[in-house]
């Protein structure tokens, strides 16, 4: 082929290239996408993280506690102790201790647990139990019975609020009523549980038309708050309804301490919750190397043969096992004993006559050299014998005892 047709060619699949490459440009439109890659690690361990976020945007002091010993160390004036954590573990000392902070000028703020049983007489919750409040399952309460949220409902309206007077356009809601404000705040609880003042002691509270979700009271020096639950705090309620600003509202003017995860998950746990498939990877590796140990090198070794079974062999065997267990101190022992027996039976008061004497004795009934029956009745010695020693030892006295 000429160089002038290899250039026209070249030149040729320029252009075609140029003109594809123009035509894919027009076919092109840029676009934004935006990839959800979920909650942060730090948001993913702490589930009131935004909650701290927005306390700190409010200027209050906000710190985070693994469990209640903090409060050993922590003045209760100008202090909110935040209590969401699990109590089921607490102890009544640890309540007297909580509770002997709030009277010293602290505001307490936790979650009732536990569920009231009229036939104990108790809730088992042992800050409910003290401060007298009641915590009922709405879902097994007699709907014949007048509701303690109907009651609140009935003394609300005595107070003349506006509010209270109009028509509730949102019964599911609990309603928080403050004082020169026409509009009440809104909060999303669990309407299953209600919480009753049997103490009489509060003096707010906050209710929907089902239950009642919050009371105050106080308590010494200081102020406690009564919650039927704290999950419209979390990172995905807290924008919801009036909810961050109800948190505002009960920790405004004071330091807040929250204590959300009080109880620590074990290594198991852990590992279990960030590195399952590691954890699975070792289960079928220590199965593999189970199983590997566990395989049979070889052909199976076949019983040995009934015929081989002889008297000889089981005694020669009970011999060596005995050695084995109990050593050569025992074998002799019993030899001994054994001819000491036969002997009180040839002869009557053998036992009563001293050692030199029964020598002699056991000489004459056997005819034996007292040389043989001395070094034969010797106590075994306390080292060990060598196998030709024992031999010897055990025929003297096999000679011995046969001659009875």
């Amino acid at each position: 082929m000429s160089r002038p047709l290899k250039l026209a060619l070249a030149g040729l699949l320029l252009v075609i290239l140029t003109w594809c490459a123009l035509l894919i440009l027009q076919k092109l439109q840029p676009y934004e996408e935006i990839v959800e890659h979920g909650p942060s690690p730090e948001a993913g361990s702490n589930e009131y993280l935004a909650a701290e976020l927005f306390l700190r945007r409010q200027q209050i002091a906000v710190s985070r506690a693994d469990g209640l010993d903090v409060i050993k160390n922590l003045p209760p004036e100008g202090q909110t102790l935040m209590l969401f954590a699990p109590r089921h573990n607490m102890t009544p000392r640890l309540a007297g201790q909580v509770l002997e902070w709030t009277a010293g000028g602290g505001h307490l703020v936790f979650v009732a647990e536990g569920i009231w049983d009229e036939e104990e007489g108790s809730s088992g919750d042992l800050l409910l139990d003290a401060l007298g409040v009641q915590q009922h399952d709405t879902t097994t309460e007699d709907e014949e019975q007048p509701s303690a949220a109907e009651e609140r409902t009935t003394a609300a309206s005595a107070q003349d609020e506006p509010a209270a007077m109009e028509e509730d356009r949102y019964p599911e809601l609990t309603k928080i009523y403050l004082e020169n404000e026409e509009a009440p705040a809104y909060a999303s609880f669990d309407n299953d549980f209600h919480l009753l003042d049997a103490g009489d002691r509060a003096y707010a509270w906050a209710n929907s038309s089902v239950a009642t979700h919050m009371l105050q009271m106080e308590h010494g020096q200081g102020l406690i708050t009564v919650l039927t639950d704290a999950w419209l705090w979390q990172n995905r309620n807290i924008d919801q309804y009036d909810h961050a600003w109800l948190l505002w509202y009960l920790a405004q003017d004071s330091a807040v301490t929250l204590v959300h995860h009080a109880e620590h998950a074990g290594l198991f746990s852990q590992l279990l919750k960030h590195y399952p498939a590691a954890l699975a990877a070792l289960a079928l590796l220590a199965g593999l190397l189970l199983w590997h140990v566990g395989l049979r090198h070889g052909p199976p070794l076949a019983p040995p043969a009934p015929a081989r079974r002889q008297l000889e062999e089981h005694v020669r065997a009970g011999a060596d096992f005995l050695l084995r267990r109990a050593g050569q101190k025992h074998l002799l022992s019993t030899l001994q004993h054994d001819i000491l027996r036969r002997a009180r039976q040839r002869h009557p008061g053998f036992e009563r006559l001293p050692v030199a004497a029964q020598w002699q004795v056991l000489g004459r009934l056997t005819r034996l050299p007292s040389s043989a029956v001395s070094a034969a009745m010797r106590p075994p010695a306390a080292k060990r014998l060598s196998a030709s020693e024992l031999t010897r030892q055990v025929a003297n006295l096999q000679t011995l005892r046969n001659a009875l």
